[in-house]
């Protein structure tokens, strides 16, 4: 299919209707909304169940509900309405069925601001809602890769039973740039068989995330546990690009990470050994491949637009191996390649004169 032109909300909308979504339940928020108004176009034209709900907390307990009939079912929010949604999505993670949320951020905290950030990334990544779970977490950098982990997204949720969010700053969402939608895939027409049915003379069947019996409880937990350590072992996700010769490795995800890549080249032409490790997966971060990263390098620096979340991630996998620096806007600021050039060549005064351009 050829490519096209296309805003990142209405990219992730038609991604999501085309890889088989059957009901979409939200609540309009900047800068998301536009994915919401396309949906509310094209949902019922085929067919397919759209609804605005009158509140965030409406919206996620009809995606739970959704969820539990076996429907491919999402819905999308920015950072505030997010935060409202989180007993929800505890309970449909205490209840083992699939579920995609797209986030795209905001600036905060609070209200905040309708301007792009990436604030959400411990909300995201560490719970999004009370118990001991993670979801997966997909960080596009483009209208593509949005497009494209949507459609995973399902794929993903599905595999594992699990929570899975696309998450993505306002910029992502905002955005107009080529690319190339999938095909049409038809809305399945059997029921996964753990699903609700409500139909009489089949044998019942209760989902529930309530255990009252703590070796219940703990049974439900630790299961979660062995899902999370496959998940480990098989979703991270990540790009890289001048690698194999870097000395200094920037990090960054999502926008921030787009535009290091511009001042990794910038950096890379005035004779710096720079590059880039863009995590795909936030959740699970992509370790593995950065641990082999960080044993040939002399410095990391870390790039976002929050005051450090990621950084913890990055600090885990380096430990006190590598020197680890830290450049971050906040409150939807978004670091010009400039910006980023500058904290590179800083962070280049604190290596070994060895490693100076």
């Amino acid at each position: 299919m050829a490519k096209e032109m296309l805003k990142g909300n209405v990219a992730i909308a038609e991604a999501a209707l085309r890889a088989g979504l059957e009901a979409y339940f939200g609540y309009p928020i900047t800068p998301q909304t536009e994915l919401l108004e396309h949906l509310s176009k094209r949902m019922p034209e085929l067919g397919r169940v759209f609804l605005q709900a009158e509140s965030e907390v409406a919206a996620i307990n009809m995606v739970y509900g959704a969820a539990s009939a076996g429907v491919r079912v999402m819905t999308s929010s920015s950072s505030p309405g997010i935060s409202l949604m989180q007993e929800g999505l505890s309970y449909i993670a205490g209840s083992n069925i699939p579920c995609v949320i797209v986030d795209i951020m905001r600036g905060g905290p609070g209200l905040g601001n309708i301007l792009p950030s990436q604030g959400d990334y411990f909300q995201m990544t560490r719970s999004a809602g009370h118990g001991d779970y993670r979801p997966i977490v997909l960080a596009p950098a483009s209208v593509q890769e949005a497009i494209d982990f949507t459609v995973l997204a399902f794929d993903l949720a599905e595999q594992y039973n699990h929570l899975v969010y696309v998450l993505a700053d306002g910029n992502i969402g905002q955005m107009m740039e080529p690319a190339e939608l999938p095909p049409m895939q038809p809305v399945r027409k059997e029921r996964p068989a753990w699903a609700l049915t409500g139909a009489k003379g089949r044998e019942r069947n209760i989902i529930s995330s309530i255990y009252l019996k703590a070796e219940e409880m703990e049974q439900y937990n630790l299961m979660i546990q062995e899902r999370l350590a496959v998940i480990r072992a098989n979703e991270q996700r990540s790009v890289e690009y001048y690698t194999d010769d870097a000395d200094l490795l920037v990090v960054g995800f999502g926008t921030a990470g787009r535009i290091a890549m511009s001042a990794v080249e910038e950096a890379r032409a005035m004779g710096f050994k720079a590059g880039l490790f863009r995590p795909q997966t936030l959740f699970p971060f992509p370790e593995d491949r950065l641990a082999e990263l960080v044993e040939q390098v002399e410095r990391v620096l870390v790039v976002e637009m929050n005051a450090g979340q990621m950084l913890e991630d990055v600090r885990l996998v380096t430990g006190h191996d590598v020197p680890v620096d830290f450049y971050g806007r906040m409150g939807g600021s978004v670091p010009m390649p400039e910006e980023i050039l500058g904290a590179i060549k800083q962070a280049y005064d604190k290596m070994p004169a060895g490693a100076q351009a």
